[in-house]
């Protein structure tokens, strides 16, 4: 058994699915035609897009397909009114990027088809303002793990419980407190995302003269055709992943994977869904006073927040967390602009602050 058994539920993106369902996923189309296209689309598109991409529109079009046979609607094709009846239903629990993606999910399953896109229609587009004004557009921001929480994170280690663990004779708990300081130093510095954390291979590691270091990162949500990124290392974190690798034998294959209670080490990479329940372990193991619990994004926000607070500018934080677009960093660094912004300086002036 696993001590840290990987979930199994893919990621479900925020990304614009592209790539149709095959029918067999459980899609119900009933026109010959139809099932012709999608099958023709999803041959001619197998291996074009990340698999999370392809799972998380087939689990969307999933839900689209259980609503539209409750309410005795049809979903392929599917109306405007239809579509937009679905969109104000899921908005009534669902987060707003969640309905967001649904709506993108039904597109492209349309698109796939050769149908015309029912999310074009200007209903569609109404029931979309309609839940923008309700929920608002704002997003709830990752918990950011700044330096100091870092630090204190990579202090502690382990859980206490996995201390007791060693002492009552499970030689497994050592290796998972040197791979958790690991992936915990790795994604600080690189502010991967966790897919792509978990993606990171041994062989795509080099080791600067310096004691520093370089990785690879093959792929990434926004590199999807694989150009690669070359991300640094500090040689305090290269110093937790040369522990690590010692420690598990490691010379190939993926950097990080799962571990059984006898120390044994996996041969596939960990999960995604790992980071965050590692990142918890590791919260609660140092005593960290946070508002929420930590996510899968909460070392790339908490580095975008360290650099903005010494004072680098967008452009090189762009670089560093490989967006394309400035408004995600600038988004994560809103509160420490806020401090610095012309209001501040006012009350400076005036001797209120």
């Amino acid at each position: 058994m696993d001590l840290d058994r990987a979930d199994p539920t893919p990621e479900i993106t925020d990304e614009a699915p592209a790539l149709p369902v095959p029918v067999a996923a459980g899609l119900p189309p009933t026109d010959e035609l139809l099932i012709e296209r999608l099958d023709d689309y999803a041959r001619a598109a197998r291996g074009a897009f990340a698999p999370n991409t392809v799972r998380a529109m087939a689990a969307d079009c999933r839900i689209f397909a259980a609503w539209c046979r409750h309410v005795r609607q049809e979903m392929l094709p599917a109306t405007p009114a239809t579509t937009a009846a679905f969109i104000d239903a899921q908005a009534e629990s669902k987060s707003r990027a969640t309905v967001e993606r649904y709506r993108s999910s039904i597109a492209a399953l349309h698109r796939a088809a050769g149908l015309p896109n029912p999310c074009a229609d200007e209903i569609v587009r109404l029931a979309v303002k309609r839940m923008n004004r309700a929920k608002g557009r704002r997003q709830i921001q990752a918990e950011p793990l700044n330096r100091p929480s870092i630090d204190r994170m990579l202090e502690a280690k382990t859980p206490e419980r996995l201390h007791r663990r060693v002492s009552e004779g499970e030689q497994g708990a050592p290796l998972i407190a040197l791979r958790n300081t690991a992936l915990v130093a790795v994604a600080y510095d690189t502010l991967l995302r966790r897919s792509e954390l978990v993606s990171l291979e041994i062989g795509d590691l080099e080791r600067g003269a310096d004691g520093s270091g370089t990785v690879l990162v093959r792929r990434s949500k926004a590199d999807q055709e694989g150009e690669g990124a070359i991300k640094y290392l500090a040689p305090d974190t290269m110093g937790h992943v040369a522990a690590w690798l010692t420690a598990a034998g490691l010379e190939s294959g993926p950097l990080f994977r799962p571990l059984t209670k006898g120390g044994k080490v996996g041969a596939r990479a960990l999960g995604d869904r790992d980071v965050a329940r590692i990142y918890r372990a590791l919260a609660s193991a140092a005593g960290l006073k946070l508002s929420r619990l930590p996510s899968g994004h909460s070392t790339r926000v908490g580095a975008t927040q360290d650099m903005f607070a010494a004072g680098f500018e967008l452009l090189e934080v762009m670089q560093a967390g490989s967006w394309k677009t400035p408004a995600m960093p600038a988004r994560y660094g809103e509160r420490l602009r806020a401090q610095r912004g012309a209001a501040r300086k006012l009350a400076t002036l005036q001797n209120r602050a």
